[in-house]
């Protein structure tokens, strides 16, 4: 609109082209030469346009008043004067007037647009976010699913219940109308609810449970509703609900009392679940990896029946894991995959898959043609050790602070029955570490006895009692490595019933308020109990570091021995530790009680 209002106002204002300009004084001079014959003069915007003998066309720019001396001479001169006051036009006229109007109107149309926009927004924000998967769309089947024999079974009766509801209506099974798949995050529950979808022959709703909240009150309640609507039109469907914890926490937690929008949403689907039978072949599916915060209401008979427990994969399993994942890649004649599963316990089917990826970048890095089982150890150690730090600069104090801190680990680690098989050890900074001395299980464990706990203990204390009777100072290299002893000290006493003076009594942390519990709740025990726990801690932990120093003093030698052969190497086998701790058990090979002088050291964290 600016552009068309310049278009027309210019040209009244602009000078015309087809006249030659020229100067005021000069068109004097050419009035009285009698060389002048017509003259034209705006009394508006002083113009003057004028033409001689020759029918020429000139103009010049005089002032808005003429002078008497300039009249005279005018008309004096014999020529044709006239004198024009020349009327604005209509646009020249309005437009100045209209302009403003035109631009207050487009704004409120603008406004109007987007309003319109927004309202048509407003009237489907209560639908269902669910993405809808039918049975033409591939998916993932079972087969892409490694492991987990008994959740697939579990998992398998829903499946084959949507495609032969018959058969169980026949003896009159009852399918369950919710499996709600729980497990720590990365085990594949998500995997597990898309291999459903693949392999029932009925339409899949899959949403997350954060698509159910919104900032409007009654949107969650009204997309609940919309999405129960859209299974029932389908007839037989599967519902998946992801992080259902979500939506699902307990009711009458924190200041909010107990009519917020998440509970209303929440009470709108047990309604919903409690609306259809199993005859209706809808069945639902939630995951979660936090089910102890859940509403007691949605885990009762009839809403989700049946909880299946996606854990960890175990060894076999994670074996076929790694099976799944390495397929496509090249690998070396090397590797050995149950090798690989062997030492990767405690990884879950993401950890696992991000453990092959690792393995095949460090061999693309390295220049080589394929992924080799060297590869495969360094991904693990980057896994559990974290990124070397090779070019950090350690003064030699340091470096051998380091190297006698992890010798007193990989010394209890070596010579403790029950302790775990040690691995290596390293005084390499990886991660936020300066050294790491890694165990690895002979086999997945899934309880623990209390003498391996306290060995355990004893393996934690040994890098600070090491730097203790070598140097006489401890140093912040011990901290992370306390830390992890109070924590398991404090479960040993207060959950798993491990202390004689405390009793088999089990009393929970106070950290309840996350879980959705009462807000003010506190500890569910006195006093006197907080003291006797706090007692027995510090008992086991001073028994326990008592016990670590009478092992270092007696395996002085071979704590010199592992220092030594780190300082040399940097990094050396559990294998290596273990044969310098027999070479020093035998004759012959006693060495100094005390090689190192005592020095100051510059205090940094060690694992």
């Amino acid at each position: 609109m600016g552009l068309v209002a310049t278009a027309l106002i210019l040209p009244g204002l602009m000078p015309s082209d087809s006249a030659e300009q020229v100067a005021y004084d000069r068109f004097l001079d050419r009035v009285a030469a009698g060389e002048v014959a017509d003259v034209l003069v705006d009394n508006q915007t002083g113009r003057i346009t004028f033409i001689d003998d020759g029918e020429t066309t000139f103009e010049t720019t005089g002032p808005l008043e003429l002078s008497i001396d300039d009249r005279r001479l005018l008309s004096d001169s014999g020529a044709a004067v006239r004198f024009e006051t020349p009327q604005p036009g209509f646009l020249q006229t309005w437009l100045p007037l209209l302009l403003p109007v035109g631009l207050i109107i487009l704004f409120f149309w603008w406004i109007n647009r987007r309003a319109q926009g927004q309202m048509s927004g407003m009237m489907s924000i209560g639908r269902s976010r669910a993405k809808t998967y039918t049975t033409e769309r591939p998916g993932t089947t079972f087969d892409d699913v490694a492991g987990y024999a008994g959740v697939k079974q579990e998992i398998r009766e829903v499946v084959d219940f949507l495609r032969d509801t018959e058969k169980f209506a026949e003896i009159g099974a009852r399918v369950p109308k919710g499996v709600l798949l729980v497990g720590p995050p990365g085990t594949g529950k998500t995997l597990i609810a898309r291999a459903v979808a693949g392999e029932a022959d009925v339409p899949f709703l899959s949403v997350t449970g954060s698509d159910f909240m919104e900032m409007f009150v009654g949107v969650g309640a009204s997309r609940v509703r919309d999405l129960f609507e859209s299974a029932r039109k389908m007839g037989k469907a599967i519902i998946f609900i992801d992080e259902v914890d979500s939506v699902g926490r307990k009711r009458g937690a924190g200041l909010g009392g107990g009519h917020d929008e998440r509970e209303q949403t929440l009470n709108q689907m047990l309604s919903e679940m409690d609306g259809f039978e199993g005859s209706e072949g809808i069945v639902m599916i939630a995951a979660t990896n936090r089910p102890d915060i859940l509403d007691p209401a949605l885990l009762r008979p009839g809403r989700f029946d049946r909880q299946v427990v996606v854990p960890l994969p175990e060894l076999d399993d994670r074996r076929q894991i790694l099976e799944v994942h390495v397929k496509g890649k090249r690998l070396h004649d090397d590797v050995e995959l149950d090798l690989v599963a062997r030492g990767t316990p405690g990884m879950s089917g993401a950890d696992l898959a991000n453990l092959v990826n690792e393995a095949a970048l460090i061999a693309v890095r390295n220049g080589d043609d394929s992924i080799c089982a060297d590869h495969f150890e360094a991904a693990r150690d980057r896994a559990i050790m974290g990124q070397k730090r090779e070019s950090m600069a350690m003064s030699d104090e340091e470096k051998e602070l380091t190297a006698y801190h992890e010798a007193g680990h990989a010394l209890c680690a070596a010579v403790l029955p029950t302790a775990d098989p040690l691995h290596k050890v390293t005084i390499i900074p990886s991660g936020m570490a300066l050294g790491v001395t890694m165990q690895l299980p002979a086999e997945d464990r899934h309880t623990y006895r209390s003498d391996y706990l306290r060995e355990r203990l004893v393996i934690l204390l040994g890098g600070r009692m090491a730097e203790d009777l070598v140097f006489g100072v401890t140093s912040t290299g011990a901290g992370n490595d306390l830390v992890q002893a109070t924590e398991t000290t404090k479960k040993m006493v207060r959950e798993w019933g491990m202390s004689e003076r405390v009793g088999p009594m089990a009393w929970g942390s106070q950290g309840q308020v996350f879980l959705g519990d009462d807000l003010m709740s506190s500890r569910d025990y006195s006093d006197e109990t907080a003291h006797l726990i706090d007692s027995e801690v510090q008992r086991i932990l001073t028994e326990q570091d008592a016990r670590c120093r009478q092992l270092l003093t007696e395996h002085r030698n071979a704590l010199d021995l592992i220092a030594r052969s780190l300082l040399e190497h940097e990094t050396i086998s559990g294998d290596e530790v273990g044969r310098l701790v027999t070479a020093a058990a035998s004759p012959g090979n006693a060495t100094d009680p005390s090689p190192v002088e005592p020095s100051p050291v510059d205090p940094s964290p060690v694992k």
